[in-house]
């Protein structure tokens, strides 16, 4: 009989409540999870509170304020503070977001914070992400041509270019493909919705001329068709694109070439 049991130290047992700051009479408790790959131990929720008199609006404010001023442990990735990098996806108030986007008025307080969902964790708010960007470079996400480069450019007409809309903008955060239960399951051969919005948008392209090529790619049980339209991946998309939308276009895109 197969024995089916948890990994050691996957309970997330209950952590350290911080300290109030003195004196401070507007706070919004954040109970943040936290894991140290080096100290053995299981994951822990601490729990913080925040001076909102002495912090910016957003979740990522926070963090920063938290590391700062009560604990400089713990750790969490961020970059551009604009919604463009990516870098501070995580879970927010059971949602996949950007912290640097999301404000703390519009999260429930005690406001919970995870890293991005059923990815391994490198420590504390963040995941590895390895897989991820390797299934991203394995759609090519360059242009590919055969007719010799024109002096200058590859040209479009404001059609062409426009179906690049709902596309380009991806920023690769991964929080569509982490809320996606057919990724939780199948990340090993899915490809997830981020790679396969990014495979429809050289597949719209109208300056590639390797539709062929990249759409055999894509032509596999598991790599494309596993998604099952759940459409987490758009709900969660902080960029406000729609995943969804783009697989399907490149199914279409392989039944209208056997017609």
């Amino acid at each position: 009989m197969v024995e089916i049991t948890l990994p050691k130290n996957s309970k997330v047992e209950e952590g350290k409540s911080w300290p109030r700051t003195a004196h401070a009479t507007h706070l919004t408790e954040f109970k943040i999870y936290r894991w140290n790959p080096d100290d053995g131990a299981n994951p822990h929720v601490d729990t913080y509170y925040v001076d909102r008199d002495n912090c910016g609006p957003m979740v990522l404010d926070a963090l920063i304020w938290i590391k700062n001023n009560i604990d400089p442990t713990l750790t969490f990735r961020r970059s551009c503070r604009e919604g463009v990098c990516g870098s501070c996806a995580m879970n927010i108030d059971g949602t996949n977001t950007l912290a640097c986007t999301k404000a703390m008025d519009d999260a429930k307080a005690p406001i919970k914070i995870y890293p991005l969902p059923h990815q391994p964790v490198v420590k504390d708010l963040v995941p590895d992400l390895k897989n991820f960007y390797a299934q991203y470079a394995s759609i090519e996400p360059w242009l590919h041509t055969v007719t010799p480069a024109p002096e200058k450019e590859w040209k479009q007409s404001h059609e062409e270019r426009n179906k690049l809309d709902g596309m380009y903008e991806c920023i690769l955060c991964a929080c569509c493909s982490t809320s996606c239960p057919s990724y939780w399951w199948n990340s090993d051969r899915y490809l997830g919705p981020a790679a396969l919005l990014q495979a429809n948008r050289w597949v719209q392209d109208s300056r590639d001329e390797a539709t062929g090529e990249r759409l055999d790619n894509l032509e596999d049980p598991f790599r494309l068709y596993r998604c099952h339209t759940i459409l987490n991946c758009s709900k969660a998309c902080p960029k406000g694109l729609n995943p969804a939308k783009q697989i399907a276009q490149l199914k279409k895109a392989l039944v209208d070439r056997q017609v």
